[in-house]
């Protein structure tokens, strides 16, 4: 997944929303990101559709659960034919594990199963947050770090973090783990609810797997024009 193109949260309340964006783009083959607004609101057949406009789809979904309704999800993801999938690192090792093993007896013979990833703390999560309305009293790096240690021995494929994080992750893991990292902002954008964010120049130099970004393209005046901007930056292309 390393060198993806940067991954677009269609972050839209319906099928016709999400395509009036996607139809700017003129066809151009993208990576986007389905989350539970439009998933739940559309179901699967979301995902046909996307798949029909050769867009690579994140199901983004973050699973958790006790590990036997986890595995029993993943078995049933697995068959939508989906490029990468998510669960919540706070499930624990053997809900990661049981998710992975959903995921594998739930793809074809032949075809490729969804990477998976887990969830450390969301971008949205303070120090403050972690610390007073969790109860967490680890420094925020240290409990990322722990949770992306777990994921691996879990075997799973990478983690979703902050560009923040990832440097001190790749000390720990192996270069083959991924990094997908939302939160990512041009320099000159509100953080709107988002608190650990990051440019994509930023998330590049950090040497992170892939960013999500949301709000800066599908709110962008000129989506395309923003959208080709992120790429540019992400590429280290410069202007």
């Amino acid at each position: 997944m390393n060198n993806t193109p940067p991954i677009i949260a269609l972050d839209f309340a319906s099928a016709p929303e999400t395509f009036a964006f996607l139809n700017r783009f003129d066809g151009e083959e993208l990576f986007v990101k389905v989350g539970m607004e439009l998933f739940y609101q559309e179901g699967p057949s979301i995902l046909e559709q996307l798949k029909h406009r050769n867009c690579r789809i994140f199901l983004d979904l973050k699973c958790h659960d006790i590990p036997t309704t986890v595995y029993k999800a993943m078995k049933r993801l697995a068959g939508f034919g989906v490029h990468l999938v998510n669960v919540h690192a706070a499930g624990g090792k053997r809900m990661m594990e049981a998710a992975l093993e959903g995921l594998e007896a739930g793809t074809s013979a032949g075809q490729k199963r969804p990477s998976l990833i887990a969830v450390t703390q969301l971008t949205s999560t303070s120090p403050e947050m972690l610390h007073e309305e969790l109860l967490i009293k680890t420094p925020l790096a240290e409990t990322v770090l722990h949770y992306s240690r777990f994921a691996e021995e879990s075997g799973l494929d990478g983690v979703v973090c902050s560009v923040h994080e990832a440097e001190r992750i790749y000390q720990e893991v192996s270069p083959s783990f991924l990094t997908v990292t939302p939160g990512i902002r041009l320099a000159d954008d509100q953080k709107n609810d988002q608190v650990r964010v990051a440019t994509p120049a930023d998330a590049k130099e950090k040497g992170v797997s892939a960013i999500v970004v949301g709000r800066s393209i599908t709110k962008a005046e000129d989506p395309v024009a923003a959208y080709q901007k992120i790429v540019r930056e992400w590429k280290g292309i410069k202007a």
